[in-house]
Order: C-alpha cells, then structure tokens, then sequence
C-alpha cells in the first residue's frame, strides 16, 4: 500500500508532501497503516469533502491510496474532516514532520 500525502493551506499557507510506502515502513507501520485506512473506509469517500463555511486558514488534505491495483484520490478540507479519517491524517501528519517537500 502506498499514500502520497499533501497539506496545503494553513495561516502561513506552506505546503507539505510525503509518501508513505508499506514496504519501506517498520513491521509495526506496515500493520498500523491500512489499519487507519480501512478505518477511514477511504475507498467508499467521495473525492471532494468540503465545509459549509471554507475558512481561508484552515488545512486542506489530499491523500491518494494505491493498494492492490486501486487507487482513490480523496481532497478534504480540514473543517468538514469526518472523524473516521482524523486518525489516518493525524498518522500521515506525525510521519511526515521534518520530511516536508515543496
């Protein structure tokens, strides 16, 4: 299973990319990883989730999962973040820190 990750927005508007790759994670990673994804049910999203009320502040996810020969690319808005998928973004978020590109 592979996730490229994507934050952008934000007050200072900086922008944060990493990929995370099972087969590159520890044993530990590898088996916590599509955990949160199946967690998420991040197949079954829509591609776009948004807030009623967009805050110009706020974060905006992109997260694209490979797995298996599928791959679902879903854009979220920090504000509407279904609590299903927080824990996927806080892990991505933690395992991209000081690994930023852009």
């Amino acid at each position: 299973m592979r996730i490229s990750f994507e934050r952008t927005g934000g007050f200072a508007g900086i922008s944060k990319k990493t990929t995370v790759d099972t087969a590159t994670l520890s044993a530990q990673e590898a088996k916590e990883l599509p955990q949160l994804v199946e967690v998420a049910d991040l197949f079954q999203l829509p591609e776009q989730i948004t807030s009623p009320n967009p805050q110009s502040d706020r974060f905006q996810y992109k997260l694209t999962v490979e797995d298996n020969g599928k791959q679902h690319t879903v854009t979220v808005s920090e504000a509407a973040l279904p609590g299903t998928l927080r824990p996927l973004i806080e892990w991505l978020n933690n395992r991209g820190q000081g690994k930023s590109e852009g």
